[in-house]
């Protein structure tokens, strides 16, 4: 059985891993469009962009790994069409032929438009290796930096720049920053964080237009005032990668919908990652982290070879700013309570609760609290919220 995989990032690399390592020994063909073998991004918004960590750090596994796996690996070669009924897929003249096929396409940032100046010189996104690579040498100690967006990737874009010396400003559209994927305290923790480092965040601001002719010199905002600036970063989300899915007449639902196993509408077809849209609690998510490209496409792996079993979503994620690591558990759609927990020295965590049910937990520096609630989480237990606020409270305790 011939597996070809769309897309060489964090799923299409734990696809092609998980295929040998469960015994597949037909071939296996993964196909990229970047030119970088299969690498990790968190580091390229910190450690990468900071110039700590050097391109082959990044690397998921040594170039030699997929040789010796016997995994075909096409870099920087976009696929430019799919035959879902004559099971071929088509990079420039070359078509190739599959038994089963993956889609791990991944996901793409968001742009600003051309009318708005997004097409300026110095105005940049932050997604790939060549992005980040593209705009290091803009970060240059007293140079001025304009952010659009407050979620993760534009704050820790700006705790870097930051730190090296730059003047930043964050601009958020929404009342505050982090708001579409966390509570007011955890987006009041990260703003007081920001303030400390001399970050200015302008909450309930948006941007008209960049400024400039040719290159960047500022953006003005909706309310008409006008920010100098030597570049501008955009980090205002991203959008599932499924435009060949589209086209090939699969079914979308925010990204390419999947059953429970992974199988998109069309027969032999299957997708994880970023692209792909699941059933979860009676509804359907799409979840944009390594944790769940991983373990999705380790299961989709073993169902591409029979294994039948259901994709059991435990959602986690991470983010780094400054000295602060925040990990978070669970998915906190549909919170109406926050409960806090201080922990020692710094730490602290925001822990959300439907009614008497934990849902999720932001943890700022306190590794304990993080990994007590997430295994709370994931075996549906939930604690009295007033035990969660009693710092004398042992934690694991709780999980007895």
């Amino acid at each position: 059985m011939h597996v070809v995989i769309i897309g060489a990032g964090q799923a299409g690399a734990a696809l092609a891993a998980k295929l040998r390592s469960l015994g597949h020994t037909g071939p296996v063909t993964m196909i990229g469009d970047e030119p970088a073998p299969p690498y990790q991004r968190p580091p390229l918004s910190k450690a990468y962009l900071k110039g700590q960590m050097e391109a082959e750090r990044l690397w998921l596994r040594a170039p030699e790994f997929w040789a010796d796996q016997s995994v075909d690996l096409r870099l920087g070669t976009p696929v430019t069409a799919m035959d879902t009924g004559a099971r071929t897929v088509t990079l420039g003249d070359q078509v190739i032929g599959y038994d089963a096929l993956a889609l791990t396409t991944g996901s793409s940032p968001r742009r600003l438009p051309s009318a708005m100046g997004g097409d300026l010189g110095g105005v940049y996104t932050l997604r790939t290796l060549a992005d980040v690579d593209a705009m290091r040498a803009e970060f240059v100690p007293g140079r001025r930096v304009v952010i659009v967006g407050g979620g993760y990737i534009g704050l820790e874009a700006a705790a870097v720049a930051a730190g090296l010396g730059l003047d930043v400003t964050v601009l958020e559209m929404a009342p505050r920053i982090l708001q579409r994927v966390a509570a007011p305290e955890t987006s009041g923790y990260f703003r007081a964080l920001h303030a400390a480092h001399g970050v200015k965040i302008l909450e309930s601001t948006g941007i008209d237009h960049v400024l400039g002719d040719g290159r960047v010199t500022g953006v003005c905002l909706t309310n008409g005032h006008q920010i100098a600036a030597d570049f501008v970063l955009v980090g205002v989300g991203v959008t599932p990668n499924t435009a060949l899915a589209e086209a090939a007449g699969i079914t979308l639902d925010n990204g390419i919908a999947t059953d429970a196993q992974g199988r998109t509408s069309a027969p032999g077809v299957w997708a994880a990652g970023d692209c792909a849209s699941f059933p979860w609690k009676g509804g359907r998510i799409r979840l944009e982290s390594v944790g769940n490209a991983i373990d999705q496409a380790e299961v989709v792996a073993a169902n591409i070879l029979g294994a039948g079993q259901d994709y059991q979503a435990a959602p986690w994620f991470w983010s780094d700013q400054y000295d602060c690591k925040l990990q978070i558990a669970g998915l906190n759609t549909g919170y109406d309570r926050i409960v806090t927990r201080q922990g020692e020295a710094d730490a602290v965590s925001f822990w959300y609760y439907r009614g008497e049910t934990l849902l999720a937990l932001d943890a700022m520096n306190d590794a304990r609290a993080y990994m007590v609630g997430k295994r709370l989480i994931e075996a549906g237990k939930s604690p009295a919220p007033d035990l969660i606020a009693n710092p004398a409270q042992d934690l694991k305790a709780l999980l007895r």
